[in-house]
């Protein structure tokens, strides 16, 4: 396996306490997939690919392991993961686009990051990366205000991976681009993956729909848990955690007219992860909640490669 995360537990800092943003997260990425993971808007998925990576100021590796290609990464110690970033992990960040030293040209900045890593530029194989993405050589000699906002965000994914990381983390990539960019940002992304630039990539995202497209397996999260796992096809046409069932059919459908059926939100709010409620963290929202549904549900490999948290699975 290259990637295995294990009991996972990350907390934010605050005034008002410990927030759980990952509480217990343990799965398992195999090289060459692409995982892709949704859910909701805190519910845990940047937390999950930032602590994977490098954890900010307010976030506290409260216990669990993350072992990637056989060695375990020291991901509650800043310094030490520098050894780790961008060889062996990788982030595109969320706000790439924002990414880029605007007082620099891309050439000049992509020399100095190298440099800090001890490296130096291979122009050939930077020129091969970007016209791999559709990046004219020209680019290089500009600086970030004078290229679009798809153009950064396709530079910044070849800087992400200039040094071949074996993971590599593309957090919502896609959510500022109209629609034509994001196919060619996941076309970008399927071609690191099929050129061996990267081994394997977790996908960060809102969008199921573009998710099923380029991701091998989906990964369902709520309120800082694991709520489904499977592959991309089971989790579009054959869920079984409620969950995911609702959030399917919150999503509407290209080509679908919905004169006699209208589009249903998942009624209330995820639980405050300040103070999480016992049991189920879905039971508040679950049409089908029962008794049992009191006590947590562990994840339980149903089908092979299908892991749900549901005692109603």
């Amino acid at each position: 396996m290259s990637l295995q995360v294990s009991e996972l537990r990350v907390h934010y800092r605050t005034l008002k306490g410990e927030v759980r943003a990952l509480d217990g997260m343990s799965f398992e990425l195999a090289d060459g997939e692409i995982l892709g993971l949704v859910g909701e808007s805190g519910c845990g998925k940047s937390t999950l690919g930032k602590s994977l990576i490098r954890m900010d100021g307010r976030m506290h590796h409260v216990g669990g392991r993350v072992v990637l290609d056989g060695r375990e990464l020291p991901i509650a110690d800043d310094r030490k993961m520098n050894d780790f970033r961008f060889r062996e992990v990788s982030l595109i960040p969320q706000y790439a686009m924002s990414a880029l030293n605007p007082t620099r040209k891309i050439r000049r900045m992509v020399t100095e990051l190298l440099r800090s890593r001890g490296t130096t530029v291979d122009a050939a194989e930077l020129e091969r990366r970007m016209n791999q993405v559709g990046l004219p050589r020209e680019v290089l000699d500009r600086y970030p205000i004078e290229l679009s906002g798809g153009m950064k965000q396709r530079m910044v994914m070849v800087i992400s991976t200039l040094l071949d990381p074996s993971l590599l983390i593309a957090d919502e990539v896609t959510s500022a681009l109209d629609v034509s960019t994001q196919k060619a940002v996941a076309r970008a992304l399927l071609g690191f993956r099929d050129s061996g630039y990267v081994k394997s990539m977790i996908f960060v995202t809102h969008d199921l729909a573009l998710t099923h497209h380029i991701a091998d397996t989906i990964m369902v999260m709520y309120a800082g848990k694991l709520a489904e796992k499977a592959s991309a096809d089971v989790i579009v046409k054959a869920p079984r955690h409620p969950y995911t069932r609702l959030l399917l059919d919150s999503l509407p459908e290209v080509g679908v007219r919905y004169a006699e059926r209208r589009l249903e939100g998942i009624a209330g709010s995820p639980p405050s992860l300040l103070d999480p409620p016992k049991g189920c963290r879905f039971r508040d929202r679950c049409p089908l909640a029962g008794d049992e549904c009191a006590e947590e549900p562990p994840v339980v490999e149903i089908a092979p490669a299908h892991h749900v948290a549901c005692w109603k699975a």
